[in-house]
């Protein structure tokens, strides 16, 4: 093996290896995530957790897009290309200066919307859950600012290696949320209001403690943490001409998502609006009260293995795209890129069964207490079973416009996402009026889209960079897919002789059961991927 293969094998065996530090971790940070979810579903699904479901989600779109879009996807390339022409040191100042600008306008962002929030409560009397969405609002907004710069420094840790705190950086988010709503909140006893402040402050102070580490270790790492507005280094202009189309094209699935939310705010009924106007005529509102609720519950759970699985190897793998699109090196992208995307879509067809089967009892099991009640918890088994349809096509996706990403293509995406947020937010509203799929309207919608979204943009891949093993592919989508309709004929079985047992013991057979079957078909089947998925990190693939 000559020196450059040498070199490429090793930094596959570094980047692959960071997938599984970043998937361990973002294990941790789902777990917490779920006992969060947990204790915020305790409260129940009505008009007012509506409230702050929503609330939540405008300041956490920011999470999501920068932690895991389009922030670190428009940094990544731009630093590491200077960094391997001009050094570290040229690379770092560009990062002080990132880190400046973003601050300043994220401030000036943050408090031009909270003047806009204090504007509307004082000029246009509002129900009082939508008073209560305001001011939720209001109070997670400063999370917006630290959570993105977060991001930032997070994305420049990657670049040097560094993979550990960005993953583990949300189980501060999760402790601290957990914190306020099992051991403060409780405080305020039959005040469901009162114990949504507080778990609502307690979001903006983990933000100060994330953002706190993150720099902490930066300047461990040599990193110049002192922020810097001028001069402003060539690198930050590229910087924003590949974030500006991203904020749409990575985020795809968190726009839908927010675009989703407020389309149920506004058909849900509640005792203040129980009808709606459709072209002239009066219809009473399609979807109930803590529909928002039911639809998060439904949300965490198969969002649970696509942050443990796709996302972070999506983010693993982007630095080592990245390098071999700065390089001209099309042969060993499209090496890793194959490689990348047979481990996704095997993660992907395997939670997506094993969701579809186990919705009942997981939902149950999880959130069936307190307030949620079981005819909640059955709405949200449901959602979930539609949204887990698409589980392949949003693990794929991942790294599909991460590879447009790499190669400083940021209009591919942007084309595709666009016109198909729109087809997917005329889907939901004109499906949820139909009587048997209801709220299930919005996972339906969001796996159709993304399916789509996801065959257009392999298309069009391979068109740029040329073919990266379609047949292989193909090959070990059909073994991954053989593998899941193994597991599902097991778990079908096994919740047929549990009949009437709990839903305890269900989940906590039917999990590492359905695991080790899919494992053990996967093995008959001789898949390579499954290898790729247990080796040791310092292995050679």
């Amino acid at each position: 093996m000559d020196e450059a293969s040498e070199k490429h094998e090793a930094e596959q065996r570094t980047f692959f290896g960071a997938a599984k530090v970043t998937a361990a971790l973002t294990v941790v940070s789902r777990v917490f995530g779920m006992l969060r979810a947990m204790a915020i579903m305790s409260l129940g699904a009505n008009a007012i957790t509506d409230a702050f479901a929503f609330a939540f989600k405008i300041p956490n779109l920011f999470r999501r897009l920068f932690a895991e879009g389009a922030l670190s996807a428009a940094f990544v390339p731009v630093f590491t290309a200077t960094a391997e022409t001009d050094g570290f040191q040229r690379a770092s100042r560009l990062f002080a200066n990132a880190l400046g600008l973003l601050a300043v306008v994220l401030t000036v962002l943050m408090l031009l919307v909270q003047a806009g929030l204090l504007a509307w409560a004082l000029l246009s009397p509002a129900p009082a859950d939508r008073q209560l969405l305001m001011t939720l609002t209001a109070i997670m907004l400063p999370f917006m600012v630290t959570v993105c710069l977060l991001a930032l420094g997070s994305a420049a840790l990657q670049c040097r290696g560094h993979f550990a705190y960005p993953a583990a950086a949300p189980i501060l988010l999760n402790l601290f949320i957990i914190a306020a709503a099992w051991f403060v909140a409780p405080a305020w006893r039959g005040d469901t209001r009162g114990q949504l402040l507080v778990v609502s402050g307690s979001v903006a102070v983990a933000g100060v403690a994330q953002l706190a580490g993150v720099l902490w270790l930066l300047r461990r790492m040599g990193f110049p943490i002192r922020p810097r507005l001028r001069p402003v280094v060539p690198g930050i202009r590229t910087m924003l001409r590949l974030m500006a189309p991203m904020l749409l094209g990575l985020g795809f699935l968190q726009f839908a998502e927010l675009l989703e939310t407020a389309a149920a705010w506004v058909l849900r009924a509640t005792d203040a609006a129980p009808t709606m106007t459709v072209f002239g005529q009066r219809l009473a509102k399609p979807l109930a009260a803590g529909v928002i609720m039911r639809l998060d519950a439904a949300r965490y759970l198969y969002q649970f293995p696509l942050g443990v699985l796709a996302i972070s190897l999506g983010v693993a793998v982007f630095p080592l795209l990245s390098r071999y699109a700065a390089r001209g090196d099309l042969a060993n992208l499209r090496d890793s890129l194959n490689r990348a995307l047979r481990l996704a879509f095997m993660e992907g067809l395997a939670a997506g069964v094993g969701l579809i089967v186990l919705a009942g009892p997981i939902t149950r099991l999880l959130y069936q207490r307190r307030r949620f009640t079981p005819a909640d918890a059955a709405d949200a088994a449901f959602i979930l079973q539609m949204y887990a349809l698409g589980m392949w096509a949003y693990c794929s996706y991942q790294i599909f416009v991460r590879a447009f990403y790499a190669m400083k293509d940021t209009v591919t995406p942007l084309k595709i996402s666009c016109p198909l947020a729109g087809v997917h937010l005329v889907a939901v509203v004109g499906l949820v009026w139909v009587d048997r799929l209801g709220a299930g309207a919005f996972g339906a919608a969001t796996a159709g889209t993304f399916a789509v979204n996801t065959l257009i943009l392999a298309v069009l891949l391979r068109r740029r960079v040329g073919p990266f093993g379609g047949r292989r592919l193909l090959v070990s989508i059909a073994r991954s897919a053989a593998a899941a309709a193994a597991m599902a004929a097991a778990l079908i079985g096994l919740r047929c002789a549990l009949t009437g047992r709990s839903d305890g013991l269900i989940v906590g057979l039917g999990v590492p059961a359905g695991a080790g079957v899919f494992i053990l078909a996967a093995l008959l089947l001789k898949a390579p991927e499954l290898s790729e998925l247990l080796q040791r990190a310092g292995r050679r693939p």
